[in-house]
């Protein structure tokens, strides 16, 4: 059987020091398998973001024991922290592109932690990621220029250019409306099925969650079940 991508097992994880040092996640144990799409779902600061940081290696992993692609995340160095984000591509609420550069350029940026690429491969690789997204006709506009589902399709394209073996998205569609919104998910649930890349998303949008293969509640800290659906 292959090993899953992500395996969390007891995972806690604390803010601050001393008596100001507060507890935020409680006994995490949560595996996810190559290609899967797992929404997290929960309250506002049930630590959704917090674990999404800790399995994308933006932050370092304090008790238990939480491997990416193999490689144990507790206790890990800044370098091995690095590794691990060159595997993953990121989405977050804000687009969190670039004002002065280009669609392409803010694109291009996915790939320039990759070594072995030509100045040439890059652009090319770019373009067609930005074609892919439909924005074939915008590479070289501004990010004032693009409507916000435009914005996101770009970080979106910056995100996947790198082929990615895991996404993280931390509420993709929050600033959209719901017609963008399901453009968007839909296109990263395509993109992400064809590249066979692991996607974990956070989301308070109840509008897309059938495009996940699993969902994952999470409330104060711990993953729990899901409320029964009203009405």
């Amino acid at each position: 059987m292959n090993q899953p991508v992500i395996s969390i097992q007891n995972l806690n994880h604390y803010f601050g020091k001393g008596q100001l040092r507060k507890q935020v996640l409680f006994e995490i144990n949560l595996e996810i398998n190559a290609g899967e799409i797992v929404i997290m779902t929960g309250p506002s600061g049930s630590g959704k973001t917090t674990l999404l940081t800790l399995v994308g290696g933006l932050r370092s992993a304090q008790e238990g024991s939480l491997r990416v692609l193999g490689r144990e995340l507790c206790g890990a160095s800044a370098h091995q922290l690095t590794l691990t984000r060159r595997s993953n591509g990121y989405i977050f609420q804000a687009h969190n592109l670039h004002g002065s550069l280009t669609a392409l350029q803010n694109v291009r940026m996915g790939l320039e932690l990759h070594k072995g690429m030509t100045p040439q491969q890059m652009q090319r690789q770019s373009a067609e990621m930005l074609e892919l997204v439909g924005l074939g006709n915008r590479l070289n506009y501004y990010p004032d220029d693009l409507s916000g589902g435009q914005k996101q399709r770009v970080a979106i394209a910056r995100a996947l250019v790198s082929h990615p073996k895991i996404v993280l998205a931390d509420e993709p569609t929050a600033a959209l409306d719901s017609k963008s919104g399901r453009d968007v998910v839909n296109l990263m649930h395509n993109l992400a099925k064809e590249q066979a890349c692991t996607i974990l998303l956070v989301t308070h949008d109840n509008r897309i969650l059938d495009i996940a293969d699993r969902i994952v509640y999470m409330e104060d800290g711990k993953l729990a079940k899901a409320p029964a659906a009203v009405g």
